[in-house]
C-alpha cells in the first residue's frame, strides 16, 4: 500500500503531527474523563497519557545515548516503564498535559540538537534492537499517532496523515508474517493491522500491537 518508502524526513512531521493529535485529545478532559477507560483493555487514560509522556522521556535518554557516546537506555530497569505507566493515577489533568507537552517539546529540541554524524550513531531500543538514532523520530510518530487514537476522544485513524499509515501498514503486516491484506480504506486496514477497532467486514481479529 506504500506509494514510496518512508524517509527520515517524513518521521520527523509525522512524529510532530502526533504530539498534536495526542495534546489535542486530552485538551478537554476533566478529571473523570481522564479516569475513564481508554481504547487499550485495562488502562485508563491516565495510564495512556503517563505511556505517551514517559515514552518521550525514554526517547531523550537515546538522542543523549546518540549525543555523546555515553550509553543511556530507554529505562533504566526493565520495570521502570511499568512504574512511568503506574504514576498517571495519581497525577491531575494539568499534571498529565504539562507532562505530556514538556516531554514532547524536550525529545523535539534533544533531536533538533543531533549532527548529521550523531543522527548516525547506534543506540539500543526497548526491545534490545540496534538501530541508528535516525529511527528515533519514526519510533515516536507511532507511539503519539496511534495512542492518539488510544485515547478515545475522538481522533481517528482517518485523521492520521496517509503516509503515515502506509509506512505503518507496511511494518506490522511484516513483523506479523503477512502476505495478502483484507480490502477495505488505508485508515481500516491500520487499524486492523495494529489490532485496533476497524470497520473491515470479515477480517480475522488480532491482537493489539504496540
Amino acid at each position: 500500500m506504500t506509494d514510496a518508502p518512508r524517509t527520515f524526513a517524513d518521521a520527523r512531521e509525522w512524529a510532530r503531527t502526533g504530539t498534536e493529535l495526542v495534546l489535542a485529545a486530552v485538551a478537554d478532559l476533566d478529571e473523570a474523563g481522564f479516569a475513564a477507560a481508554s481504547v487499550l483493555p485495562g488502562w485508563t487514560r491516565k495510564h495512556l497519557a503517563a505511556h505517551v509522556a514517559a515514552n518521550a522521556d525514554a526517547l531523550c535518554n537515546l538522542a543523549h545515548w546518540a549525543a555523546t557516546g555515553q550509553e543511556t537506555p530507554m529505562y533504566a530497569s526493565p520495570g521502570e516503564r511499568a512504574v512511568g505507566i503506574a504514576k498517571g493515577p495519581a497525577l491531575s489533568p494539568g499534571e498529565l498535559r504539562a507532562w505530556l507537552a514538556d516531554s514532547a517539546r524536550r525529545l523535539g529540541a534533544d533531536l533538533d540538537e543531533l549532527t548529521d554524524e550523531q543522527w548516525q550513531n547506534k543506540v539500543v531500543t526497548a526491545q534490545g534492537r540496534t538501530v541508528p538514532a535516525t529511527e528515533l523520530p519514526w519510533m515516536r510518530s507511532r507511539e503519539t499517532c496511534v495512542h492518539a487514537v488510544d485515547f478515545g476522544t475522538g481522533v481517528t485513524f482517518a485523521d492520521i496523515p496517509a503516509g503515515f499509515l502506509s509506512a505503518l501498514v507496511d511494518e506490522i503486516s511484516t513483523n506479523r508474517g503477512l502476505t495478502e491484506l483484507p480490502e477495505g480504506p488505508l485508515p481500516e486496514v491500520a487499524a486492523w493491522l495494529a489490532g485496533r477497532p476497524h470497520t473491515l467486514a470479515d477480517a480475522p481479529g488480532l491482537g493489539a500491537w504496540l
